[in-house]
């Protein structure tokens, strides 16, 4: 091997935005994770637990929740359209399922799925998907509008990608926030400006506090180009009031800023009383047209179906003049499509079975049963936290996670600074050593200076809740007897 001085690819050479960027959901906890699992296999009865629970990151299928039947019914169908011509298919698949693949196969030249398709997706799809969006809004939506992705992420990036210059350039983010976002605006050598949700006040999103940020970036000569709004909140589960949102409307209009609306919790929706509303329709509510540029995005990841590994989602554009789409389409267009089982899966997500349909009563009973669940598991989740000795955590209302508040000792505090650690990261890697419970710290999300959380997923089946409940409690209170100032 070469050294680091004379090889062609090294530290000192690769580009320095990639060094600076960071991405700590999968960092030094995942890593560690990693580690265990392995131990734990090879190693049976070597550790102070029998499995790891993973309450770290939003993937459904993987902690054992079943996928929609009619979505997969569908997707195989599509994939293997030889089915179709099979005389037991009748009998193995719903009709309503064999009759939606016929449509969907239509849609591609020779009936087959393996295809590159329109660089925006497949137009049947955005078709369908347009009409979804129509439907939830009560206001117009065209395919035209709609860019078919591999999941929200290069969304994320294609707009990075046309807003962000240089470092002069900036882009408002909530702290704490999904750091896909303060990754994705380094490796594109923009500036992060940071505005902070409070904590206080439910994760409140406070005009006062954009227009303190924005006016604190100007002053040091960068140009705010964008808001980012994440609804419903990652971490941070908060719901936003259609009040606040026309708030951030009014705010992002005057001050001509594109608003980036992160909506792919939309199905998510956990406490009585809160309902989500797009930007979409808050903008067309208000009489916003062509002339307020929105980015909404949606992803098949997240809701009730969590199909993470097909990649699948979508950006609805709006409020941009045609030369500028022009130049989003041809940043899109570099990756050629999106990959066309996500595709599917996005048009059946914002077109499911409606009453009357065969899969109906099956495909309701699937998706209410998940997300009454979730409701449930959350709210325990919720209990078990604030009944922690310094811990306080807000209400679940939307979201898969819980981002509770840990108020650390001096003692604790000086002990991770000597094991050169974050005091939360210090905290979660006790937890996971401990335990087998993963959760993540705060510092990987922002938080305000001298404050401490971690993230805590909803998403463990019903079942184990109690256990993690017991755990965390013991291990919290040793933790917190060892390291008593």
């Amino acid at each position: 091997m070469g050294s680091e001085m004379t090889a062609a690819v090294a530290i000192h050479s690769i580009n320095p935005k990639v060094l600076k960027c960071e991405y700590t959901v999968r960092g030094e906890i995942d890593t560690y994770t990693q580690n265990l699992e392995q131990e734990l296999q090879t190693n049976p009865g070597s550790l102070p637990f029998d499995e790891i629970i993973y309450c770290s990151i939003g993937n459904p299928q993987a902690l054992g929740q079943q996928p929609i039947t009619f979505f997969h019914e569908v997707l195989a169908l599509c994939d293997h359209p030889s089915l179709l011509e099979r005389t037991d298919t009748n009998t193995s698949f719903s009709s309503d399922s064999i009759a939606r693949a016929c449509q969907i196969l239509n849609l591609f030249p020779g009936k087959a799925t393996g295809a590159y398709s329109h660089s925006q997706g497949v137009k049947g799809l955005r078709d369908v998907i347009a009409a979804g969006i129509a439907a939830r809004d009560g206001f117009p939506s065209s395919s035209d509008d709609i860019f078919l992705t591999d999941g929200a992420t290069p969304g994320v990036h294609y707009m990075m990608q046309l807003l962000l210059r240089s470092e002069a350039d900036g882009i408002l983010c909530p702290v704490p926030q999904y750091p896909l976002y303060s990754a994705s605006i380094t490796l594109h050598g923009g500036t992060h400006v940071p505005y902070y949700l409070d904590e206080a006040n439910g994760w409140a999103l406070e005009i006062s506090e954009l227009k303190k940020q924005l006016e604190n970036a100007r002053s040091k000569g960068i140009i705010v180009r964008a808001l980012v709004v994440i609804n419903p909140g990652n971490p941070t589960g908060q719901v936003l009031t259609e009040e606040n949102q026309q708030q951030i409307a009014e705010f992002c209009k005057k001050e001509d800023l594109v608003l980036i609306a992160d909506e792919v919790y939309q199905e998510n929706i956990l406490a009585e009383g809160k309902k989500f509303n797009s930007f979409k329709k808050i903008f067309r509510s208000m009489g916003y047209g062509e002339d307020v540029p929105l980015v909404s995005y949606h992803s098949i990841s997240k809701g009730y179906y969590g199909e993470c590994g097909k990649r699948g989602g979508y950006m609805e554009v709006t409020g941009f003049s045609n030369s500028v789409r022009e130049h989003i389409y041809k940043v899109v267009s570099v990756n050629l499509c999106a990959n066309i089982s996500g595709q599917i899966l996005t048009s059946l997500v914002m077109n499911p079975p409606k009453p009357g349909d065969a899969s109906y009563e099956s495909y309701a009973a699937e998706r209410d049963g998940i997300l009454k669940s979730l409701a449930r598991r959350a709210k325990a989740l919720e209990d078990a936290l604030n009944n922690l000795e310094g811990v306080t955590c807000n209400k679940a209302e939307g979201s898969l996670f819980l981002f509770p508040q840990i108020h650390l000792s001096e003692k604790a505090i000086k002990a991770a600074k000597a094991a050169k650690k974050e005091p939360d990261a210090f905290y979660a890697l006790r937890l996971l050593e401990s335990t087998g419970i993963v959760v993540l710290p705060g510092s990987s999300f922002g938080q305000v200076p001298g404050t401490y959380h971690f993230r805590c997923s909803i998403l463990p089946q019903e079942n184990k809740i109690p256990a993690i409940a017991s755990r965390l409690a013991a291990f919290h209170e040793s933790f917190m007897n060892q390291f008593r100032d």
